[in-house]
Formats: structure tokens, C-alpha cells, sequence
């Protein structure tokens, strides 16, 4: 549960440090009408996405009275897209423009894992999908003129099916079941002109817990449904302030450089090879993240490219992993660290007044380290495969003034961002005693964070 913050507290950075800035100065500059923007009304819209699952699955026998035959992560992965419908109310306070609403969504998923297959003990293939799934959440969060960051949560709902196949009484369905539960997280969501707004959006949805006992009472099979959500919307407001033209662009051209912070999921689909065991499952760390990013910006009118480049410290851990029995006597253990990881990247963005709608792709690097101890099957082993890794990344995210107590001028922005890491393949050949083991791995993990910016030319920030 100590990663369970990260989104929220992510987000509401963005909200908590700009409207403290707005407590303690004048009242908004006033602008010309048609700048003025109000995110009162009802709207309506679309979004898609992509979402990794972190489900812990444990397999134990004689209705779960025993030690697990193996506990992993299922880690159904894939698309997503939907539609969602709402309404906000748009009022003054202290902390300026507060913004309250209620959302409701629902998606379509592709998100699936059928690659788990433990040979030793009671052969067992897992096969796990979340075929559908939605929301029913407030929102809270300021209004920075065209602007809205909020933190979010509410009920969350949706069908997941599990699948075993083992070696002794062959397919187990337990079916698509409607799980409940709840969910939070945050975005930003910014006006594109007239009744059009786009957002960012990070969730993390807690479908809950199930067991399941089968095979007359002799196995149990005990699964948490966690996911995370990452997506990105279009939102048209009914009867909302058309008028709304975008001032003219911030100058984003120069050099600049800034910190960041954030949070991390990885799937590391590992298979595990010693005398006739073939062993294939999921590692999932999940932790915290953060370090430090610079970059050079070239404009021409509205529109923004420019390249980055960053460096991240990361708290990714996945310690629960035991395969081949989780006995005292017997077992085969994994505590797999995703210690750090970096990125070179190109951005393209479009400036709609002072904020920066961006894509960002490129090349990217990082640590993976595993270490395997296991008991009870020869001679006890105790190795580690470590080493770095590359590949590519790609993403998303918006970039927008920043202000704190008055602390920060015009120089400096705040950014919330979105990468998919890929690191690719690798295979390890260690040596224990007499033992050879392989182990091969596939890292994917992905990064919401964010960041505040000191530009070195000073950007024009329009006022509201």
C-alpha cells in the first residue's frame, strides 16, 4: 500500500503550490473578455489509453490452510478507450478559482496476461483479462484561466475473468465477474479554444479481492485486481464560454533545465531455466521516482520542438515472487530492482496561450537487477543477474506557468508527463556450484511524473 499515494500526490502539486501562490497576491489582472474562461456546465467526451495490471496471484493447496504452491503477478496489459460525461462548478475561494465536478466514464479494454507458466509442483498456465471497465468520481482542483489540475477518486467497477490450466485436471474457468471497488488519481485538463478542452489523466483502480476454492476444496486461489490507468481525453462543454480565443503563444525558445518526481510500474516477463524446470511469469516492481531533466526548445509561431534529456533515481521493487513452492524447504524466490533509468528524448509540441500541448519520444536506458535464491531443488542457489539495459520510450504531456508564494517568476513552468520505457530483451547465464540457470527478462514499465522548469528567456506568460 506505500506506492498507493504516488498519483495523487503527483498531481496535486500542481494544484496545492499555485493556489497557495494565489492566496497572497492581487486580484487577476483583468483580460479582455474573450480570455476569460469559466469551466462551469455539463460535457461530454472521448479518451483512450493504455493500463497494466499489478495482481498478485497466490496458488495454495487444501483450501489454503497450507504454504502457497507459488505466489506472482498477473499483469494484464493493453488498450483501452471510452467515453465519459460530466459536470463542473467553477467558484471562488482563497486559494482563487476552485473548481468542483462529478465524472463518470466507461471503456472498452483489451488489457490481458496469458503468459504465467509454472511447471514445477501442479503444472498451472494463468490466463487473465480485463475486458471492460468504469468510473463514477468527484473532482476538486484550481483554475489557472484556461487551466483546471485536479485530484480525483470515486467508485470504480469491472469485468475480469481468470483462467487456470493444470496438468492434472486440466481448465478452470471461474468466468467474467463484475469486481467493485474504488479508485483516485489526477490530471490537468486545458482549453483548446471555444467549447473544446484536452486532458492528462492518471488513475489507480482498486477492483478488490477474490478467492477462489475449486478442485472439491483442495485448491484455493487467492488474487488482488489492481490496475493503473493512463489516458488522454477530448471534452466538449455544452452551452459552455465559446468565445474563448487562446492569447498569443509563450515564448518557449532557449535553454532550460528543472527536477521531476513520480511514480513507476514495470512488467518484467521473466523465464526461469535450471535442469528440466522451464519456468515463465511475471516480476512487477512498482515504486517511486525522481531526479533531474534539461533541454533546448526552438519555436516558430505556435509550434515547439525541441530535444530533452534526464536522469532518474527509482525505488522499483518487486520482492514477492516464489515459484517452485513457497516452502521453507523448497522454494525458488525473486527480488527483481529497477534502480535507475534515463532518457534522450525529441519533443513536438503546439503553444494554446502559455501552455504546451507536447509528444516526446526517443531513446532510453536503465538498471535491471534480480536476484534469485532458492532452496530445496540441489544445491542452494544465491545469484544475481544485473546489468543495464536500452530501448525506446515515447509519451506525452502538458506544460504550463508556475508560481509559489510569489518565489517563482516568470521564468519558471510545471509539467505532468507521461512515458511508456521499453528496455527490451536480455538473457543471463549464471553459475551456482554444479548448477547453471538462465534466466531471461523483458522490462516495460511505465512513468507518470511531475516537474517544474527554469527557462533561461524568461517565457511571456499570459495574465487572467
Amino acid at each position: 500500500m506505500k506506492y498507493l499515494v504516488t498519483t495523487a500526490a503527483l498531481l496535486g502539486t500542481s494544484i496545492t503550490a499555485q493556489a497557495a501562490d494565489l492566496a497572497v497576491k492581487a486580484p487577476y489582472l483583468k483580460a479582455p473578455i474573450a480570455s476569460v474562461y469559466d469551466w462551469t456546465g455539463f460535457y461530454i467526451g472521448a479518451n483512450a489509453g493504455i493500463g497494466l495490471g499489478r495482481n498478485k496471484a497466490e496458488l495454495a493447496s487444501f483450501g489454503g490452510t497450507t504454504p502457497s504452491l507459488n505466489t506472482t503477478y498477473l499483469a494484464p496489459h493493453g488498450a483501452f478507450g471510452g467515453a465519459q460525461a460530466g459536470y463542473n462548478w467553477q467558484t471562488g475561494s482563497v486559494f482563487g478559482p476552485l473548481v468542483l465536478g462529478i465524472e463518470a466514464d466507461i471503456q472498452g479494454a483489451g488489457l490481458r496476461d496469458d503468459f504465467t507458466n509454472l511447471r514445477i509442483g501442479e503444472a498451472t498456465a494463468y490466463d487473465q483479462r480485463l475486458d471492460w471497465f468504469g468510473t463514477v468520481r468527484g473532482r476538486i482542483g484550481r483554475a489557472d484561466g484556461p487551466v483546471f489540475s485536479y485530484a480525483t477518486a470515486g467508485y470504480a467497477y469491472g469485468s475480469v475473468r481468470t483462467t487456470l490450466n493444470q496438468t492434472s485436471i486440466g481448465i478452470t474457468d471461474f468466468g467474467n465477474r463484475i469486481h467493485h471497488g474504488w479508485t483516485y488519481g489526477g490530471g490537468v485538463e486545458a482549453a483548446l479554444g471555444g467549447n473544446w478542452s484536452a486532458k492528462i489523466e492518471a488513475l489507480y483502480v482498486n477492483l478488490g479481492n477474490k478467492s477462489d476454492v475449486f478442485e472439491a476444496g483442495a485448491q484455493t486461489l487467492n488474487t488482488e485486481l489492481r490496475e493503473r490507468i493512463y489516458r488522454v481525453g477530448l471534452n466538449y462543454r455544452i452551452g459552455g464560454n465559446g468565445s474563448y480565443v487562446a492569447p498569443p503563444p509563450a515564448n518557449w525558445a532557449g535553454l532550460y533545465l528543472g527536477g521531476n518526481v513520480g511514480g513507476g510500474w514495470a512488467r518484467n516477463r521473466t523465464s526461469y531455466v535450471f535442469s528440466n524446470a522451464n519456468e515463465a511469469f511475471n516480476l512487477s516492481p512498482e515504486g517511486f521516482i525522481g531526479g533531474g531533466q534539461i533541454g533546448y526548445n526552438w519555436q516558430a509561431g505556435s509550434w515547439v520542438a525541441g530535444i530533452e534529456a534526464d536522469i532518474q533515481g527509482s525505488l522499483q521493487r518487486d520482492d514477492d515472487a516464489c515459484i517452485t513452492r513457497c516452502l521453507v524447504t523448497q522454494s525458488s524466490s525473486f527480488d527483481s530492482k529497477l534502480p535507475w533509468l534515463g532518457t534522450v528524448r525529441g519533443r513536438l509540441g503546439y503553444s494554446l496561450g502559455s501552455t504546451l500541448f507536447y509528444g516526446t519520444a526517443g531513446y532510453a536506458y536503465g538498471g535491471v537487477k534480480t536476484r534469485i535464491t532458492a532452496v530445496g531443488l540441489g544445491a542452494p542457489v544465491d545469484v544475481t543477474a544485473s546489468g543495464s539495459r536500452s530501448g525506446w520510450t515515447v509519451g506525452g504531456g502538458i506544460e504550463r506557468p508556475f508560481t509559489f508564494f510569489g518565489l517563482f517568476g516568470p521564468n519558471w513552468t510545471s509539467k505532468s508527463e507521461y512515458l511508456y520505457v521499453d528496455l527490451g530483451s536480455a538473457s543471463d547465464t549464471l553459475v551456482s556450484g554444479n548448477r547453471t540457470i538462465t534466466v531471461g527478462s523483458n522490462v516495460k514499465e511505465h512513468i507518470f511524473r511531475t516537474g517544474v522548469n527554469y527557462h533561461f528567456n524568461s517565457p511571456v506568460i499570459a495574465k487572467y
